[in-house]
């Protein structure tokens, strides 16, 4: 993760949050007084992004302290010290709420991925990705999150990689002609992903020479019957409204990926509290 990825972000939330009149509730009360602070976890999971939690304190004040106790990636539960925190007591508050808004929007990203991910049946066989359903200008952070809690990132937007969707499809007049157009135009220059519907898709893909086969909505049988097609012939993924019971699932069959939209685009948020201290 580089810090153009988020340091723009926090001004922008930062500013939303202060706008220019600041914190009008601690700027009344406190002054230039010091104190400490406690970031405790109040849920379990997985942590994620303790970089951008420290970046938010040192954009307001570059002499605060944030040391965490724990690494990103690192499994939490409710009570756990996960950061010690000090600074002038303003500071501290006035970074507080943005500051936590970015690490429970992260850590409840990694946890989730972390959760689909130990549900596979072929743990490290099977991965997990994640799609470009994301918070708009957060791409990077969530996907960030993905991979720490285990998951695989899939393309990061329409510029990296190729996937020929319905819409182009039907479009093109098919996946023969849409695929023509593709190589045509980029000579082997991105991997070509193709989605498919039915069975009968999945045959002229592969005919088509491509790189990845996805295979969308499809039911159960369907994907079993698949795969037979596929035996290894190119990269097989699986997608369309994937819960829990779909990935224990579908991870038992001969596939490598599984996508998973809701790892990013229904976030639950990790509980953490941060308690200032005089």
């Amino acid at each position: 993760m580089k810090q153009e990825d988020y340091i723009p972000l926090i001004k922008q939330a930062l500013d939303e949050d202060l706008s220019t009149q600041g914190d009008v509730t601690s700027q009344a009360i406190f002054s230039e007084e010091s104190g400490k602070a406690i970031l405790l976890s109040k849920d379990t999971g997985i942590l994620a992004g303790a970089e951008v939690f420290t970046a938010v304190f040192r954009v307001i004040d570059p002499e605060t302290s944030v040391s965490f106790s724990y690494d990103d990636g690192a499994a939490l539960v409710p009570g756990n010290q996960v950061a010690a925190l000090s600074g002038k007591v303003c500071s501290l508050l006035k970074a507080e709420r943005v500051a936590l808004n970015f690490l429970s929007f992260l850590s409840g990203i990694a946890t989730r991925t972390n959760t689909f991910v130990r549900a596979t049946a072929r743990p490290g066989k099977v991965r997990i990705l994640d799609t470009r359903k994301t918070l708009p200008c957060f791409r990077a952070l969530s996907k960030y999150a993905v991979r720490v809690g285990g998951g695989t990132n899939h393309r990061m937007g329409l510029y990296d990689m190729v996937l020929i969707k319905d819409n182009h499809i039907d479009a093109a007049g098919g996946i023969t002609e849409a695929v023509k157009r593709i190589k045509t135009k980029w000579a082997g220059e991105f991997r070509i992903e193709v989605e498919c519907r039915t069975l009968d898709d999945v045959r002229e893909a592969l005919d088509c020479e491509v790189d990845v086969i996805m295979l969308d909505n499809m039911s159960l049988g369907q994907i079993k019957k698949a795969v037979t097609l596929i035996n290894h012939k190119v990269k097989c993924e699986v997608s369309g409204q994937m819960d829990m019971k779909d990935i224990r699932q579908v991870s038992k069959l001969d596939v490598d990926y599984i996508s998973v939209g809701k790892l990013t685009k229904s976030v639950d948020a990790f509980d953490f509290s941060l308690n200032i201290e005089i």
